[in-house]
């Protein structure tokens, strides 16, 4: 239980024990790992089985498009999920709207395990699983900015960007479980092509029902923010003289437009670096550089450890020169590797390979350790679910969706460097929308 302390009045926050800030912390983490795990494993298929599953008639290239053309689709949902259960989680509680985006992820992930290929059911399988996919975004729009709101609004002053890490690393763990699922999948199947495709990509999916009953598990056992309900305390006390309620939504877009468009814009980069460095490498490394399936998986598991690395570092370092800083740091870092990365690649090299995703996601690392504590921080109480999870997933759309999907145009038409001049340019966007954030290390919630 939470600690209450009986000096603490009405509307203001009650202070959490040590104790029950770490079984968040925990809590939260586990939570956006199930969310990732059953996220990533989708842009794991979709690199290297969707394009003959779902998608047989168009080719190679065409289906690849395809398959990463539904793997956006999810970009697009995010900030309509964002908006739904950011008004759920701004009035009936965090704890309640969290527990909704896991049911509502394990399930979506789960029925694309079991969705026949279009060989058997024809152009109904690529319409659900684009649904499905959907359903996948509106989950995970609700979950991220929820998980962060726990964790910050329980840390104690001047120790957000450590909490609020916890849940930061969820992403991390979740890319390590999911090659691994992958991994032990193929070999366990002797690594073959034809089962693989025809059964044994659907393992992963079904798997992901078992972590889902562990992360609810979890989720019930914990409780309420004490920001939260102290802020519904204040409300009750304030009765019928209270100002009226209007959609969370509105206020946020209202009185803090200016920080969800600035945020998104900020964090469009790592969006970009993450999802290059994870779906679109996977398929570089296996069809154009011509990788074995393993080898890229295993690389992909190695590089997940070292972006955890810099998300733990930059998360505690933000605590001590500020949280707009290190991102910016990790725009420069982003514009010069942007330029370099894909001639780093194009040497065919097996350790180029493994340098080029190490460093990609080492850089989207130091931007994600800080942007945990960075949202909470600048929006109010009373919409703040809705306000850091608009930031964050229009920032989704700007930086996941749009470069996956044109990186094998423009590789096509204009060679791979063209995908570096694009990153580059989004470096720079994110930079200087970052130097037009206010700090927030300081503020209190």
């Amino acid at each position: 239980m939470t600690a209450v302390s009986p000096a603490v009045g009405p509307g203001v926050a009650p202070p959490a024990t040590r104790t029950s800030v770490r079984r968040v912390a925990v809590a939260s983490c586990i939570g956006t790992t199930i969310e990732f795990y059953d996220f990533f494993i989708y842009g794991t298929a979709a690199a290297l089985v969707f394009p003959k599953v779902f998608f047989p008639a168009l080719g190679s290239t065409a289906g690849t498009v395809a398959s990463f053309a539904t793997f956006a689709v999810a970009f697009i949902a995010r900030p309509v999920g964002a908006m739904l259960f950011g008004h759920y989680g701004d009035r009936i509680g965090r704890k309640k709207t969290l527990i909704s985006t896991l049911l509502l992820m394990g399930i979506s992930t789960l029925l694309i395990g079991l969705l026949p290929s279009a060989s058997t059911i024809g152009v109904a399988a690529p319409i659900i699983l684009v649904l499905l996919r959907f359903g996948q975004g509106f989950a995970v729009g609700g979950e991220w900015a929820g998980a962060t709101l726990l964790t910050a609004e329980y840390a104690p002053p001047g120790k957000r960007g450590l909490y609020a890490m916890f849940p930061q690393l969820g992403p991390a763990i979740a890319f390590i479980l999911s090659s691994s699922t992958f991994l032990i999948t193929g070999a366990v199947l002797g690594d073959s092509n034809e089962t693989f495709l025809n059964w044994g990509w659907r393992v992963p999916f079904v798997f992901s029902i078992v972590l889902v009953g562990i992360g609810l598990y979890m989720r019930l056992a914990i409780e309420e923010t004490p920001v939260f309900r102290a802020n519904q305390a204040q409300r009750a006390l304030d009765g019928p003289d209270a100002a009226p309620r209007t959609l969370p939504f509105l206020d946020a877009w209202r009185y803090q437009r200016k920080e969800i468009l600035l945020s998104a814009g900020a964090l469009a980069t790592l969006f970009a670096f993450f999802y290059m460095g994870t779906a679109f490498l996977t398929s570089y490394g296996t069809k154009t550089l011509g990788f074995s399936r393993p080898f890229v998986l295993m690389v992909g598991i190695a590089s997940a450890v070292v972006f955890g690395i810099a998300i733990i570092v930059s998360a505690l370092y933000s605590d001590r020169i500020g949280r707009r800083k290190v991102i910016m740091a990790s725009c420069v870092a982003a514009l010069v590797w942007a330029l370099a990365l894909f001639p780093v690649l194009d040497t065919g090299s097996p350790v180029a390979f493994a340098i080029g995703m190490f460093v990609t996601l080492a850089i989207f690392g130091v931007a994600y350790g800080p942007c945990g504590a960075l949202l909470p921080e600048m929006f109010q109480t009373r919409y703040r679910y809705t306000g850091a999870g608009l930031g964050y997933n229009l920032a989704g759309v700007l930086g996941g969706a749009v470069p996956p999907l044109i990186a094998a145009p423009l590789a096509s038409s204009y060679g791979s460097s063209a995908i570096g001049v694009m990153l580059a340019v989004l470096a720079v966007v994110s930079f200087f929308c970052t130097k037009a954030l206010v700090e927030t290390k300081d503020h209190a919630l």
